[in-house]
């Protein structure tokens, strides 16, 4: 049997015993950051430290350029996660494309609520713009809620006619908070990742009384009109898989440019199991070569006598 079919209906026992067992918003974050420790760092990655007085450190590869960078947004429905659950994943994706990695931990709901993880998405941006890092050398990527997360932040730089980066990345994004999707209920019986139960609750702890379609939090129903290109990745055993169909089918038709791979039974965010999924090292290799590709210095051309 495939190491994906073993580690799919693996995962899919234990989430349904662990979501009966741990029911509470702050047993949930434990168990993430518990998850995360077993899955290990790449080698040829350091970290450093970064932005004094906010959560946040460097993730650099070997070799790295000083004028180019990825800005990470992790994981976890806005109410979980932070630098450490996905310090592994980020650093994979800078070692595959070669760029250094900021990494946040941007404020989660319910204690801050929306729009605190859009604000420190931008500020976070706005520092890496002071570090003397071009827009067009820079990439923002982030996975589910940061996923969403990273489109929120391009509408919002748009709508503020900041510089945009060169593109973004897109892993399994949850980009619709109104759950309107029909992968929601056609794929719950399949999704190991995300209990449906839980979709709308987290929703209402980081939206707070706010209109699930706002752009803001959820990017689906905003204009696309002049983003960069999108790359995202979705397997077909996701619940949010339709939040990827949709939003890719809206930006095309907005003249965006969209990279969308579809992958024939993953999970969410399957890009975690690298160690020992093919299937996860294969698509990391995929984001390092559209990263790589997406920040090539611009060469000026020069005027030639005629």
């Amino acid at each position: 049997m495939p190491i994906h079919r073993i580690l799919h209906s693996t995962l899919l026992a234990l989430s349904r015993r662990l979501n009966r067992r741990y029911a509470t918003l702050e047993s949930r974050r434990q168990r993430l950051e518990r998850f995360a420790r077993l899955i290990p760092m790449p080698r040829g990655v350091r970290r450093t430290a970064a932005m004094d007085s906010f959560p946040a450190e460097w993730l650099v590869p070997a070799g790295a350029p000083e004028d180019a960078a990825i800005l990470y947004l992790h994981g976890g429905g806005y109410v979980m996660g932070s630098i450490r659950t996905h310090r592994a994943l980020a650093a994979r994706i800078a070692r595959a494309a070669g760029v250094k990695c900021l990494t946040i931990g941007y404020r989660l709901a319910p204690e801050h609520p929306f729009p605190a993880a859009l604000e420190d998405a931008h500020r976070a941006y706005g520092w890496l713009l002071q570090q003397k890092i071009p827009p067009q050398r820079l990439v923002v990527a982030g996975d589910s809620a940061g996923g969403g997360l990273a489109l929120a932040l391009l509408l919002f730089l748009r709508d503020r006619g900041e510089p945009l980066p060169a593109a973004a990345v897109c892993l399994s994004p949850w980009t619709d908070l109104a759950g309107t999707g029909d992968s929601i209920r056609s794929k719950a019986a399949v999704d190991p990742i995300v209990p449906v139960a839980a979709l709308d609750y987290v929703a209402r702890q980081y939206l707070h009384g706010e209109n699930p379609k706002n752009p803001y939090a959820s990017p689906l129903y905003g204009d696309l009109h002049g983003l960069p290109p999108l790359f995202i990745h979705v397997g077909t055993h996701e619940v949010l898989l339709d939040d990827s169909l949709r939003l890719a089918e809206k930006a095309r038709a907005a003249g965006v440019r969209v990279t969308l791979d579809i992958w024939p039974d993953m999970m969410h965010v399957w890009h975690f199991f690298a160690p020992f999924l093919p299937e996860a090292r294969q698509a990391i290799g995929n984001i390092g070569a559209f990263i790589r590709k997406a920040i090539q210095p611009v060469i000026p051309q020069t005027h030639q006598p005629t």
